[in-house]
């Protein structure tokens, strides 16, 4: 049984503004152009954060002319929900162990 969770990829998805484009993107395959409007982010800064979410491997890229489109990969997400069930898992299995103080 797994009793941690990936750091980095929460660190990753902390930030406000990735988990507002990761919410966005887990309905639908977006531009940037999209993504600024939904947003209000500026396009030089939310280009910053999807370069973040695509090196981390949560979001691809799909070029479409002179536009890049970003879709979530939800097997990224589904894992650290499996992780995050994992840590629970363990802690309702340990809540009656008890480490007694010297």
């Amino acid at each position: 049984m797994l009793t941690s969770v990936d750091t980095d990829l929460i660190r990753v998805l902390a930030d406000p503004l990735r988990l507002r484009i990761v919410t966005l993107l887990a309905k639908e395959t977006l531009c940037t152009t999209h993504l600024v409007k939904e947003t209000g982010a500026r396009q030089t800064n939310l280009s910053n954060h999807l370069k973040v979410l695509r090196e981390a491997g949560v979001v691809e890229t799909e070029p479409c002319g002179r536009f890049t489109y970003y879709r979530l990969k939800p097997d990224v997400i589904a894992s650290l929900a499996g992780q995050f069930a994992d840590l629970a898992e363990s802690a309702r299995t340990a809540a009656d162990n008890k480490r007694a103080c010297p």
